[in-house]
């Protein structure tokens, strides 16, 4: 199959810009756009990891917290949806940053992203493996984490609307979960709870004012969980990579972001408020789901198993949005030619498999490396993922400022964009200040901080790989 054609700023003023040609099959609609955002997002970040928020926040600084960071994910989105109408390419992040800022920030923030996604992939397997124990004992988690290795590549190796569809019903899974937390730990927080055998249960917002006031770890406690809610949060920024693959995308992808933000503001911050009001923020944590402790205080029946099941749906979900993510980045990449040329074959159906097959080994690598070396090169492997997402974030605000500026100073008109991100240049200098002040607060956090000491210098390596092996190359040719 031919490869997509080189694009370039599109300077000249146009009502909606052509898709660009690919062989990839355009055969994604807003369905599976935002079902691939919400897979992406919906996981272990707010099923485990909302534990975590709570108790170093406190209860109001949990959902200032989760309403900064679906602020955040507005901003950025307002800027991802005109980049990806400009650009409706396949693994648009680089491309962005590419034509936008330049080639090195492009090939930086694709490296970061795929192995944000490459470790995340082996982590869901682990994670996966690990909660089906609960129901067989007997069998090891390393099997597990093989055959649900070989279900998702299945899902992705077939066709892009196959793995759209499969990914549209994972997330309806876990999209009940939560609007079942939201309704009946609702109603419970008004007194409404028949099937609890407690009588002692919390009426609505009293959890808020605890012995150390409403912010029991100081309004500092927020800053420092802001990174762990914006990677809660990440997986929304997966309709730009999809964007090359989407039906009609200067009107489905528009609206599959708006859709996606309304949802995650609903389903993130009504979750948290209900867990935070029903759970002391002294004793929740990572030993169990808060949403487990919410069933179980409601008195559902089977609450453990039931979110065991959720769970594991969540985690390949998002598996299944990551790999997904992880081949489309390679074969972008390779399209630019800074990856082996391989990587960007694709099958009859329109699928890049050597592409996909290298991501899954990622994947398995980074499962390895979790058994193995999980103090040394796993751990830094988590934290550049950790680094990833907000590195991405920021790559996309700044890619978005930089377009809309050339786009303008070289004739274009504003009023003519397909899709415009409404009060420019605000929007990408908030959402940008936004990132960069959560990369800060890590710096005050320990148990954090690791994401600093191998992030940053995992993007200087990018960078200086890139000099060496394409610039100065390409600048030899020229001076001889």
């Amino acid at each position: 199959m031919g490869s997509s054609a080189p694009l370039q700023l599109d300077h000249q003023p146009q009502a909606a810009p052509a898709p660009a040609e690919t062989g990839l099959r355009r055969s994604m609609g807003p369905r599976h756009l935002i079902m691939i955002a919400m897979g992406g997002v919906i996981g272990s970040g707010l099923f485990l990891s909302s534990g975590y928020t709570i108790s170093q926040a406190g209860p109001l600084g949990a959902v200032i917290a989760y309403l900064v960071g679906a602020f955040v994910v507005y901003l950025v989105m307002a800027c991802l949806g005109e980049l990806a109408i400009a650009y409706p390419v396949s693994g648009a992040f680089h491309i962005y940053a590419s034509r936008s800022i330049g080639p090195a920030t492009g090939f930086a923030t694709a490296w970061l992203y795929w192995l944000c996604w490459a470790v995340a992939i082996g982590s869901e397997f682990t994670a996966s493996g690990l909660l089906m124990q609960r129901w067989f004992p007997d069998v090891e988690v390393w099997v597990w984490c093989l055959v649900f290795a070989a279900i998702l590549f299945g899902f992705n190796a077939v066709s892009s609307k196959f793995f759209g569809e499969s990914e549209f019903w994972f997330s309806i899974i876990k999209v009940g979960a939560i609007i079942a937390l939201i309704v009946l730990g609702g109603a419970a927080l008004f007194g409404f709870h028949p099937l609890s055998e407690s009588g002692n249960h919390p009426f609505l917002f009293e959890n808020f004012n605890t012995s150390g006031g409403l912010f029991p770890n100081g309004f500092t406690g927020v800053l420092v969980t802001a990174l762990a809610v914006f990677y809660a949060f990440s997986g929304s920024e997966l309709i730009g990579v999809a964007a090359g693959e989407t039906t009609d995308p200067a009107r489905n992808i528009p609206k599959a972001m708006r859709s996606t933000v309304i949802r995650l503001l609903i389903f993130f911050v009504g979750a948290i408020a209900v867990i935070a009001a029903t759970v002391p923020y002294d004793q929740v944590g990572l030993d169990e789901s808060p949403f487990v402790t919410v069933f179980s205080s409601v008195g559902i029946p089977y609450a453990a198993d039931i979110m065991n099941f959720v769970i594991i749906t969540a985690l390949l979900s998002a598996g299944n949005s990551g790999l997904f993510s992880c081949a489309r980045m390679l074969y972008s990449l390779a399209d630019e030619g800074h990856a082996p040329k391989a990587l960007k074959r694709l099958t009859r159906r329109g699928i890049p498999l050597i592409a996909l097959s290298v991501s899954m080994v990622g994947g398995i690598a980074s499962l390895i490396s979790s058994v193995v070396a999980p103090e040394t090169v796993y751990l830094a492997l988590v934290s550049v993922a950790g680094f990833a997402v907000v590195g991405v974030w920021m790559s996309i605000t700044a890619s978005h400022f930089f377009h809309r500026r050339a786009f303008v100073r070289n004739g274009g008109r504003v009023k003519d964009l397909a899709y415009k991100a409404p009060l420019f240049p605000l929007v990408p200098i908030l959402a940008f200040t936004l990132c960069l002040i959560s990369l800060v607060g890590i710096a005050f956090d320990p148990h954090q901080i690791a994401a600093l000491y191998f992030g940053v210098p995992f993007v200087g390596a990018c960078y200086a790989y890139f000099y060496f092996r394409y610039r100065r190359p390409a600048q030899s040719k020229r001076t001889s």
